[in-house]
This record gives C-alpha cells, sequence and structure tokens, in this order.
C-alpha cells in the first residue's frame, strides 16, 4: 500500500509530462506535414548543373 503513495504521484507526473510534450509538439507545426516527408524519397529530383539523361 505504500508503494501505491510513490507510483501514483510519478505516473500522473510522467502522463503529465508527455501530454504537455504532445501539445507542445501540435503547437510548435512539427504534425503539420506527416504525409510527404515519407513520399519524397521515392522521387528522384534532379540536382541543378546535372543531366537526367544518364550521361555523366
Amino acid at each position: 500500500m505504500i508503494s501505491l503513495y510513490i507510483v501514483l504521484p510519478l505516473a500522473l507526473l510522467i502522463a503529465s509530462c508527455a501530454v504537455a510534450a504532445f501539445i507542445w509538439t501540435v503547437r510548435s507545426g512539427q504534425l503539420d506535414d506527416v504525409d510527404t516527408p515519407p513520399r519524397r524519397i521515392l522521387f528522384d529530383e534532379a540536382e541543378p548543373g546535372r543531366q537526367t539523361d544518364g550521361r555523366p
């Protein structure tokens, strides 16, 4: 029973820190566009000054 007095407030503190971190992440705009970055690797963009026809 004594351990409940330690574990319960500790769990509430950790949960509130996680919620605060999530709110901070959403407000800072880090979750605005979650679809484009994973798909960006699929498209081969030509670098400036390089030819794209396979020749060096």
